[in-house]
């Protein structure tokens, strides 16, 4: 069974800072990590291949420095990784990553199941998996808990809901998006990192994967941002102390010092 697992390398803290100038994430002196909801995908990944055979494959799109993320998660299990990388992919939104990590899953051409985290943390969209779907004109099963059976041609897979969960049978090759209850990734061995150190990690620019210029990067992202900007800190609350009636007097003295009543 050939697997393909797609990740993402995302800055490792929630304090971000924001370039006024250009409304992008500063990513200069963060360190950078694995979006942890790919890890899941990598181990699922790695999981079928040990009970099927086959091969796993991950791929990424992002700068040079992303390839880090590709041997992480060959130091877990994962058999080669390839990079997209090329300053034209900068800027890309939701569909243009997806019509980028599509082309790289064409030239990789042998698969049967394309597996991605739920969402990434820095973004929180959920958009690329089903993309990618939708560019290979294959099925996507979001939200995946658990895989159920796989058949020659078929996966079953459960579905996580907010009120339990959806059992789905589909086609393959497919797109499945997992969430972090489907298991538990492992920690590299050391056989694993020597792997890892070892290998060396492709990168494939615009020009290898014969894209269309005008879909990738900022060309071929319809969505911009306007603005990103922190919310302002709330000035800190006050508690009434004494009796209730006290309370309630100093209560409306504030709101109306706030004129709202």
């Amino acid at each position: 069974m050939d697997i393909i697992v797609c990740v993402k390398q995302v800055p490792g803290t929630t304090e971000v800072k924001i370039n006024p100038t250009t409304n992008t994430l500063v990513r200069e002196g963060v360190e950078a990590i694995v979006n942890p909801f790919d890890l899941y995908a990598v181990e699922e990944g790695v999981r079928l291949k040990e009970k099927f055979g086959g091969k796993v494959t991950v791929i990424s799109m992002g700068p040079p420095q992303a390839a880090s993320a590709l041997k992480e998660a060959i130091s877990v299990g994962a058999d080669e990784g390839v990079l997209l990388s090329d300053r034209n992919f900068g800027g890309s939104d939701t569909l243009a990553t997806a019509y980028t990590l599509a082309r790289g899953i064409r030239k990789i051409a042998e698969y049967d199941l394309i597996i991605c985290g739920k969402q990434a943390i820095d973004g929180d969209t959920a958009q690329v998996g089903p993309g990618i779907a939708e560019e290979l004109g294959i099925p996507a099963v979001t939200y995946v808990k658990k895989i159920e059976e796989v058949g020659e041609d078929f996966i079953v897979v459960e579905r996580m809901l907010e009120t339990g969960y959806q059992v789905v049978e589909m086609k393959l090759p497919a797109v499945i998006t997992v969430v972090k209850e489907i298991n538990e990734p492992r920690l590299p061995s050391l056989r694993g990192k020597m792997k890892a150190r070892k290998t060396e990690i492709p990168m494939w620019n615009a020009g290898d994967l014969a894209c269309e210029m005008e879909r990738i990067g900022q060309p071929g992202s319809p969505t911009a941002v306007r603005r990103i900007f922190a919310p302002p800190q709330k000035p800190a609350g006050k508690i009434l102390a004494g009796e209730l009636d006290q309370q309630a007097s100093e209560l409306v003295a504030e709101l109306k010092k706030l004129s709202l009543v």
